[in-house]
């Protein structure tokens, strides 16, 4: 009876240490679980504010297709007048993300061209944001156009007149000295009168009043026997973002220079319309 009671009694004991182990590995697969939980997780970069573009032959109103292309004007057909003013789409595969129109009209005096191209930026990076990836485009496009820095002005420029006339050299200078400066006085108006570049303070910059970042770039091509084009172009960037205006103009006339000033301020009001417009 005795040897029967020990064996009872171990195997007691044995069902009791698996019922442990048991319990244990219940455990165990509890902390696995929330060890696998505790993991860091990746956050996508931010999408960029625009999700479409705007119509672009319907961005640009009538009156500024009136400023910008005087031609329009001067056709007296009405329904010729009318397809003037739609201009012609840019072919595109996608309006959800690149969308353009231009125009191409002739007056008695030039031939004015005007395109507009909006392109909607995206990017496929989740660690980039869209905002991040138009900012890298433009900067390409910025860099491209090899638009310089901001000059700072010339001491002459900065000085009061008192200051002026104290710097100015006195009557007893020597005549070598006056005779140098006005070779060189008269060397630079040469160079000026000769020259059909772009006027001081209308030379290819940045912008500090468009979007987010923005650019002006002015080039004049063409001379002897031919018209002088001036084309001004406008990019600038808001959110995702990236509107392009090429405005260009032909005169008739050989030797016609165009306005640079009046063609800058054309481009950048229509610039500043198309900025709105998207904010708003």
């Amino acid at each position: 009876m005795q040897r029967k009671a020990y064996v009872t009694g171990i195997a007691a004991l044995l069902a009791a240490l698996l019922a442990g182990c048991t319990s244990g590995s219940t455990g165990g697969d509890d902390i696995s679980d929330k060890n696998a939980d505790t993991g860091t997780s990746t956050v996508a970069a931010q999408p960029g504010k625009y999700r479409t573009l705007p119509e672009a032959c319907g961005a640009v109103s009538h009156d500024t297709l009136d400023s910008l292309l005087p031609g329009i004007a001067q056709i007296n057909d009405e329904e010729q007048r009318e397809k003037a003013y739609a201009g012609e789409a840019t072919l595109t595969y996608d309006t959800d993300r690149k969308v353009g129109c231009h125009w191409k009209i002739a007056s008695n005096d030039a031939t004015d061209r005007l395109s507009v191209d909006f392109e909607r930026v995206v990017s496929y990076d989740n660690a980039v944001s869209d905002d991040n990836e138009a900012q890298t485009i433009y900067t390409q496009r910025e860099t491209a156009a090899d638009i310089p820095e901001s000059a700072p002005p010339s001491p002459a420029e900065t000085q009061s007149p008192s200051e002026s006339a104290a710097n100015s050299p006195s009557p007893n200078a020597s005549t070598s000295a006056s005779e140098s400066a006005s070779s060189s006085a008269s060397s630079t108006a040469s160079a000026s009168a000769s020259s059909t570049a772009t006027p001081p303070g209308l030379q290819p910059r940045t912008l500090s009043d468009l979007g987010d970042e923005a650019y002006l770039d002015d080039q004049l091509s063409g001379s002897g026997s031919t018209a002088e084009q001036r084309t001004v172009t406008v990019v600038f960037r808001t959110s995702n973002v990236v509107v392009t205006i090429v405005y260009e103009e032909q005169p008739m006339a050989t030797g016609t220079v165009p306005d640079s000033k009046e063609m800058q301020d054309r481009a950048q009001n229509l610039a500043g319309q198309l900025a709105e417009a998207l904010n708003g």
